[in-house]
């Protein structure tokens, strides 16, 4: 991967993470690698994800300074940087608001295999960071999260929203769009009685496996790109917001 690869796949994201329903105002950001070693690409502050494209970029270093763009960055970028930097094998990360995990990180049950979705998890419940309900604003914290996350593929910010992770793009987009899913169906399942039919632990690897190779991921993140393209309205040239 090349730089310039990076910085499109950090716009594709974002116009994914869009697509999926997962934006919130000017608020959630997905973070690309620097192949280069020198840290992230990631959005400026101030930018709906939709409206994300190269020129709105930043590349942040590992001790949080913007060596490539304008204005400060991100409150949470420490969110990147500490799962990235605690993980080498890593090369994306997503933070959302998205909805649904916020609600049901309200509930503080478990996240069950109830579809392919909730399989994500091999029947494991989903890890929680509980260090903070605030942001994730500053080095401690995103080392704490890199903890709590380990090798799991997304996880609940209660009170705040959800983290997810990939050695590729599309599977740490993914993956939190999958999060987001399988809280969503538990979410609407509960609420029309109690819970009686999922798979065990067993019959979740199997799907987690068979549904979600990275075949699988990235053919569901080429749909988000074609339906951002479709639906999403072209960036709009203006002056970038204040940061």
């Amino acid at each position: 991967m090349t730089p310039d690869q990076a910085q499109r796949l950090a716009v594709e994201a974002s116009h994914a993470l869009a697509a999926a329903g997962q934006g919130d105002l000017v608020w959630g950001h997905a973070a690309v690698r620097d192949p280069r070693g020198r840290g992230i690409w990631i959005k400026a502050p101030g930018w709906g994800l939709e409206e994300v494209r190269e020129d709105r970029l930043q590349l942040v270093s590992w001790d949080a300074t913007v060596l490539h763009g304008t204005g400060t960055p991100h409150k949470e970028c420490h969110i990147h940087l500490g799962l990235l930097a605690a993980s080498p094998d890593l090369v994306c990360t997503v933070h959302t608001h998205a909805p649904a995990a916020v609600a049901f990180g309200a509930l503080g049950t478990p996240l069950l295999p109830l579809s392919h979705e909730g399989a994500l998890f091999g029947g494991e419940d989903v890890p929680r960071f509980r260090a903070t309900g605030a942001l994730v604003s500053t080095p401690r914290l995103g080392k704490a999260l890199a903890v709590d996350l380990g090798t799991a593929p997304a996880a609940l910010l209660p009170k705040h929203g959800l983290v997810g992770a990939g050695r590729t793009v599309p599977s740490a987009v993914m993956h939190a769009v999958l999060l987001e899913r399988a809280c969503a169906t538990q979410i609407r399942a509960a609420a029309a009685g109690p819970v009686r039919v999922r798979s065990d632990r067993t019959e979740a690897r199997a799907k987690r496996a068979e549904c979600w190779p990275d075949s699988q991921l990235e053919a569901s993140w080429h749909y988000l790109l074609r339906r951002a393209a479709d639906t999403l309205p072209p960036p709009v040239s203006r002056e970038d917001p204040a940061p």
